[in-house]
């Protein structure tokens, strides 16, 4: 978790902290990512099926954030994502507006630096590729 300084006309240690957990910053670089047109998921293979079964259990469908690992200190993060782009999309550009995209994302909700976004395409989605229905055994 990273502590920020509320800012304001008095001092800000006099005010309290804000505590932002690694979880939060992952969940929204997750969403920001999604939001792109081009990327069909975030993780591979296995993390999707992973996220799809946990889905299905109650009390698991929150969120997931698989896909995606943060750095956080105190005044800075850094974002790794692993991501499915679509077939047909220019990769360098979806990669350009995902980066684009995380970056004013967490940094305008946490007011913490972003200094890296490392992108690595595991995958490309083909249409015809339906997705396979997980099984439960």
């Amino acid at each position: 978790m990273t502590e920020i300084a509320e800012r304001g006309s008095r001092k800000a240690g006099d005010l309290g902290r804000t505590t932002i957990a690694d979880g939060v910053v992952a969940k929204i670089a997750f969403l920001a990512a999604g939001e792109v047109v081009g990327v069909h998921a975030l993780g591979s293979g296995i993390s999707r099926s992973v996220g799809a079964l946990r889905k299905r259990v109650p009390g698991g469908g929150t969120t997931s954030t698989h896909g995606v690992k943060v750095e956080v200190g105190e005044k800075q993060a850094a974002v790794d994502l692993d991501v499915v782009v679509d077939y047909g999309e220019v990769i360098p550009e979806v990669g350009k507006a995902v980066r684009e995209n995380v970056i004013s994302s967490v940094e305008r909700m946490t007011g913490l630096e972003v200094v890296e976004v490392n992108i690595a395409v595991s995958d490309v989605w083909l249409p015809e590729e339906e997705e396979e229905p997980e099984r439960v055994q």
